[in-house]
């Protein structure tokens, strides 16, 4: 979101409905990949084309200016305004000043528009030079980006361990600000630069399922297709005391704890979408308020928008965060080959009451076709299943099936196909070796 530094000429409102007669088909359209493809979900496509650079953002295709809401001092929202208007801005352009703007001086807009500047130049001459379908734009690799948005000022120091990235890194930082050339430092030990800093560590609560707290609660983070689940446990922070003031004491203190390491999770893992926070139950409001206070003050430093909701009389809280790219989990784990990623299997016994059931409906419709129950006793039909499952039908349901061959006049048997997948099952025609079904899992 943002407020607008320079009021613009309002043009008409473009609707669904004149979209046909303003863009008829085969009109060629420059367009931009907002978000990537994410699980099941295409990726998300605009005209509103955006350019991002060190502290501004352009935009080439919308008049709008402004400045970024996360900027919330007034007067430096206001020298931020007047730093837009003077800027020499395009006609038909616009430009957004970004939170890494605040208390930079002019010049550094100044710059960081004419670079801008130029890089829409080259996208329009490749338009002009390229057939439809090119991609005339491409986001920079991670270490441009990395420079390009997390580079500020109470940065103290840049470790890296490769020599020529070291260098670049260095160009890149250079053009921006001399000054903070210094802060690159090349690694030369020998023991790797993630263990030296601890990050390895950090990587691998990135993937556990509960993360502890400093004093003893914890936390469980589920992430599911339609939101994501997180639960706030005491654990052993545990008051001994009876008092029943201490225990508040202890039970807000967790869920402090809980509130900043809910907000850095969040970073670390990539999270977006829905999100669910279930603290333990506090009944003072005060308390409540100050958790809520908490979280809000630790998604301040969350690049991704986010919006959060006051704890709810059931104890929970809601907020929202922005999904730009697939968390840190669905990138560096696959589903399960068996399970499909739901962490479960059918029992046996839930196999057993499915083939059961499907014997009924191939004998029940073999039955309605035949019209003749002497023909009855030739049909003869063999279930291909997992071992484990065979284990069931043989020693448990072998009754069961039994009375099935009597009550309909046929013959059931059972082999096992060790390459089967546990929730899977074939049913033959013995005589003909004719498949009649094949239940997938």
């Amino acid at each position: 979101m943002v407020d607008r530094g320079k009021k613009k000429k309002s043009k008409p409102k473009i609707t669904n409905k004149d979209i046909p007669k303003k863009y008829p088909a085969g009109t060629e359209l420059i367009v931009q990949v907002t978000k990537g493809p994410i699980g099941t979900k295409g990726p998300r496509v605009t005209t509103n084309v955006l350019l991002p650079g060190r502290y501004l953002v352009l935009l080439p295709n919308s008049e709008q200016s402004g400045v970024s809401r996360k900027i919330e001092n007034k007067e430096e929202r206001s020298r931020l305004k007047k730093i837009v208007r003077e800027l020499n801005i395009p006609d038909g352009m616009g430009v957004i000043i970004r939170t890494a703007g605040q208390n930079q001086r002019k010049g550094y807009f100044i710059r960081d528009l004419k670079i801008l500047l130029d890089t829409w130049e080259e996208i329009t001459g490749r338009v002009q030079s390229q057939q439809p379908g090119s991609c005339v734009f491409e986001e920079p690799d991670l270490i441009e980006r990395t420079v390009r948005d997390f580079l500020t000022e109470d940065i103290e120091r840049i470790v890296i361990d490769n020599a020529s990235e070291t260098d670049r890194v260095k160009d890149l930082i250079g053009r921006i600000s001399k000054r903070s050339v210094e802060k690159v430092h090349r690694y030369a030990s020998s023991e790797p630069i993630f263990d030296r800093f601890g990050i390895t560590r950090q990587l691998e609560t990135a993937y556990l399922r509960q993360v502890s707290l400093p004093s003893g609660g914890y936390i469980i983070i589920d992430e599911t297709e339609a939101l994501v689940a997180i639960d706030v446990n005491t654990g052993s922070h545990r008051n001994k005391n009876n008092n029943k003031k201490e225990q508040d004491k202890t039970l807000l203190r967790v869920n402090l704890e809980a509130a900043e390491e809910i907000c850095r999770q969040l970073r670390l893992r990539n999270i977006g979408g829905l999100i669910v926070l279930d603290f333990i139950d506090m009944k003072a409001p005060r308390d409540r308020r100050e958790v809520f206070q908490r979280m809000r003050d630790g998604l301040r430093k969350d690049k991704a928008k986010t919006h959060v909701l006051p704890i709810s009389d059931l104890g929970l809280m809601e907020m929202t965060r922005q999904r730009q790219s697939e968390s840190v989990r669905d990138t560096a784990y696959s589903d399960c080959n068996h399970c499909s990623g739901r962490g479960k299997l059918k029992s046996s016994l839930t196999m057993s009451v499915d083939i059961q059931r499907k014997l009924g409906e191939i004998i029940k419709k073999r039955d309605k076709l035949e019209q003749r129950r002497e023909q009855e006793a030739d049909f003869n039909l063999r279930v291909n299943v997992h071992p484990s499952v065979l284990d069931r039908l043989r020693n448990e349901d072998e009754d069961i099936f039994i009375d099935m061959e009597k009550r309909y006049l046929v013959k059931i048997s059972f082999r096992a196909e060790k390459g089967m997948h546990p929730e899977e099952f074939e049913v033959y025609d013995a005589t003909s070796n004719k498949r009649l079904a094949k239940v997938d899992r």
